[in-house]
């Protein structure tokens, strides 16, 4: 797999539970899980020294299948990174054929929206690094910020929304509802899964006129408390 590069990323990967469950089923893939957080919940491990262990035991666990092989677990890792700062900096211009926000933080002070992670300017950056055909997978327990997500891609040119039948025949579909380790606590709290698939278009399908210069700053929410928020 030297020569391949990542292709699905998760974007928050928490405990690896998407990562775990995809590599089996997408065995010539690359999968990059993402997480910002220090520590994962309830885990006194680094987040990506507790994932990474996973991996690591999977591996070993299945050491005699080769690398490219289903199961091999050697198609998946994890970085600590800010994805939403740095996302262009790490993939090429349509790189990507799948992104997976699950269970994002639902940031509910208004003030605090800008730093949700789909925004109109975060859109044109995800937008960039993914592929025309690639999908978005948004999951939540939040109505508020379903719709929220929804409403964004939505506007956004370069999104369409997956129609339910489509989302029947998706593979991913099932992982991303279930074999998240937050999704398994909504389960258990009887809670409410929200999800939406949306499809990325070519460049002119909805009038799409190309990319422009990403400057920072989002008129999504309020312009300050940046200092706040990296505190956070």
């Amino acid at each position: 797999m030297a020569d391949k590069k990542v292709e699905f990323a998760d974007i928050g990967c928490g405990y690896g539970g998407l990562l775990v469950a995809l590599s089996p089923i997408f065995p010539d893939k690359l999968i990059l899980g993402m997480e910002i957080r220090v520590k994962v919940e309830g885990n006194n491990l680094l987040s990506k020294e507790y994932v990474d262990k996973r991996i690591t035991a999977l591996r070993n666990q299945n050491a005699d299948k080769k690398p490219d092989e289903s199961g091999s677990y050697q198609n998946i890792s994890v970085m600590r990174m800010n994805a939403m700062r740095y996302c262009p900096n790490f993939f090429e211009k349509g790189q990507l054929s799948k992104i997976f926000f699950l269970f994002p933080d639902p940031h509910f002070k208004k003030r605090k929206h800008k730093a949700r992670i789909v925004t109109s300017t975060l859109l044109a950056e995800y937008a960039y690094v993914l592929r025309p055909g690639g999908i978005v997978y948004c999951v939540t327990d939040v109505r508020d910020l379903h719709e929220w997500m929804v409403k964004h891609l939505d506007e956004h040119p370069l999104f369409r929304r997956r129609a339910q039948e489509e989302l029947d025949r998706d593979p991913c579909v099932p992982c991303v509802l279930q074999e998240t380790e937050e999704g398994k606590k909504v389960e258990r709290n009887s809670g409410d899964k929200f999800i939406a698939c949306y499809e990325r278009l070519a460049e002119g399908e909805k009038g799409w006129k190309g990319f422009a210069p990403i400057l920072g700053g989002d008129d999504d929410g309020d312009k300050d408390d940046d200092k706040d928020e990296a505190n956070e």
